[in-house]
């Protein structure tokens, strides 16, 4: 099942995470998942099930991988719940391409209406009857209503409501709100045993003010699926590499599809730490680095100059995106980085948000003229005298060369299994 909302900020993350954390103490294995880009969000979602959270975004990976990348990750499971992106019908521009709707109707789901009842009560049930009746082809199945101050309230809202199912009610409560900074959410990585705590008490809220056996039974309205789980391609290997991916409270954004990827091109995935390895990894032969938060951990990340100087002089492949991106610059907001593209990075007041269509230029990853769906969301700029490597309408960023690809972009290597077969096997000219 889908949980959707009106708006951002109606309480969809509060109440699936809840009821992730609520179901899988029932003893059910639950299946998380996330409509659109968003890397913190899914952070949650793997506390609260204890699998992996997982993507579905149909700008990066293609609407035709929707129903096989759902597939791949809830296989073993006994139900899955998909937190959706923005209001129900948000999508890409004017359109309703990759928004909660499309997912919805791609993997032929029931939608479950989060719907912030603070402020208003026959409105309710005003509000749930245009998204119910907006598009046909999506099957609200019914609601859940958040913020509700009191018994009085809830029975004005249900009254209004008449015959809609009301399948949960969420009063108000101040103790399981999680902390936010410049760019949403702090990942669950950052704060783990706080964020259990938190998740621990979404579950226990979700499981007292919701019909579970309700929603249950509405999750298995939703009829097969007409696909193959995605599986990436395995390359055969001589031998395996090993890749070195950064990981630790300053990077935390990455698709799980990427490591598997990564794996499947024979690669050995060794995990370290920017913040406290003062070493890459023995053997490293390439390096991933994520997306994350430098910026705000940048004093700790030049601190460790010994790890700074390695990856400076590292002479083999390097993929980078965003936070990676400014890890690898000159320097961030005045403090030294590694160095290895030239540039120095500085905090601004704009956040930069947006899908991407660009055209790159040639380096390690990427050939010249190529086409790429990406993603933006930073509130950095890089003052750089190097060519970007990337160009869209109305903007470019990005530097790459035999060695290096490094970005704000966000991709979605499912939709670009080649990207991963290029890190792991490039050209033997290009390795040290």
């Amino acid at each position: 099942m889908v949980i959707a909302a009106p708006a951002s900020g109606s309480g969809k993350t509060t109440v699936a995470t809840g009821l992730m954390a609520a179901l899988r103490a029932r003893g059910l294995r639950v299946s998380p998942h996330k409509v659109g880009p968003d890397y913190i969000d899914p952070g949650y979602h793997a506390l609260a099930s204890g699998r992996p959270g997982r993507n579905l975004d149909p700008w990066l990976a293609g609407e035709e991988r929707m129903a096989p990348l759902f597939l791949h990750g809830a296989r073993g499971c006994d139900i899955a719940v998909v937190e959706g992106v923005m209001g129900l019908f948000d999508g890409r521009g004017e359109t309703d391409f990759a928004s909660t709707a499309h997912v919805a109707r791609l993997l032929d789901a029931p939608v479950v209406l989060v719907v912030d009842a603070a402020r208003q009560s026959r409105s309710v049930a005003a509000v749930v009857h245009g998204f119910a009746t907006f598009d046909p082809r999506v099957r609200v199945g019914g609601v859940i209503l958040n913020r509700v101050g009191s018994d009085r309230h809830e029975e004005m809202c249900r009254a209004a409501l008449g015959d809609v199912p009301v399948l949960g009610v969420v009063r108000r409560d101040d103790a399981v709100a999680t902390p936010s900074r410049h760019l949403g959410l702090i990942p669950a990585a950052e704060r783990e045993s706080e964020a259990l705590a938190v998740v621990g008490r979404l579950g226990e809220l979700t499981a007292r003010s919701c019909d579970l056996e309700a929603l249950v039974r509405l999750a298995a309205t939703a009829p097969p699926l007409d696909s193959r789980p995605w599986e990436p391609d395995v390359v055969a290997q001589p031998y395996r590499k090993t890749v070195a991916v950064a990981g630790g409270a300053a990077f935390t954004f990455g698709y799980a599809e990427h490591v598997e990827l990564l794996r499947a091109a024979g690669a050995e995935i060794a995990v370290f730490d920017p913040l406290r390895d003062e070493r890459l990894p023995e053997g490293t032969e390439a390096i991933v680095i994520g997306g994350g938060f430098p910026e705000v951990y940048a004093d700790r990340l030049a601190a460790n100059e010994p790890l700074r100087k390695q990856v400076a002089a590292f002479a083999g492949p390097i993929a980078a995106e965003c936070a990676g991106l400014l890890y690898l610059c000159e320097e961030l907001d005045g403090l030294p980085m590694c160095g290895r593209v030239p540039g120095v990075a500085r905090m601004t007041d704009r956040l930069t948000l947006g899908y991407r269509e660009a055209v790159s230029g040639t380096s390690l990853l990427t050939r010249a003229g190529e086409r790429y769906r990406g993603h933006e969301f930073h509130r950095t700029t890089i003052i750089s005298p190097k060519e970007p490597l990337f160009r869209w309408e109305g903007g470019a960023d990005g530097y790459g060369d035999a060695l290096v690809t490094a970005s704000y972009l966000h991709l979605h290597w499912a939709g670009r299994p080649e990207l991963a077969q290029r890190l792991v096997t490039p050209p033997r000219s290009r390795w040290r």
